[in-house]
């Protein structure tokens, strides 16, 4: 399990990228297609803008991009060369896994993004348990 402090925690899970407390979405839940995008303006626990500037997860879009890629290829090498199947079932198998997880490729990407310009900062979560 990744725990609070590390990146990957906050990447996975949608946490703040500076405190780790509480989600930037308003729903968890990223096949709730209506809101899958809809991010909190400010963190309420250590108040975190997550906008920092107008249009700032277009560039989640570049990251989107290489994170599609990867679902894609990991989908083609388990069906073609893990289950034997032909070109044309591994290509509908590619088509699949980007629309099954495209609600989580958006997420991830955009806490990638997110996570480059931001650093956890462990004073944050310090100052509020004591």
């Amino acid at each position: 399990m990744i725990k609070k402090g590390n990146k990957l925690y906050s990447i996975f899970s949608g946490a703040c990228p500076k405190c780790h407390q509480e989600s930037m979405y308003f729903n968890n839940n990223p096949y709730k297609l209506k809101d899958v995008l809809k991010i909190k303006d400010h963190c309420s626990k250590c108040g975190t803008r997550y906008r920092m500037e107008p249009s700032f997860f277009f560039g989640s879009m570049y990251v989107s991009y290489g994170v599609g890629i990867a679902f894609a290829f990991a989908a083609f090498v388990i069906s073609f060369f893990f289950l034997g199947t032909s070109l044309t079932t591994s290509f509908i198998a590619i088509v699949v896994t980007l629309i099954v997880f495209g609600p989580i490729i958006m997420r991830w990407s955009r806490n990638i993004w997110i996570n480059l310009f931001m650093h956890y900062d462990e004073t944050l979560t310090k100052d509020q348990n004591d």
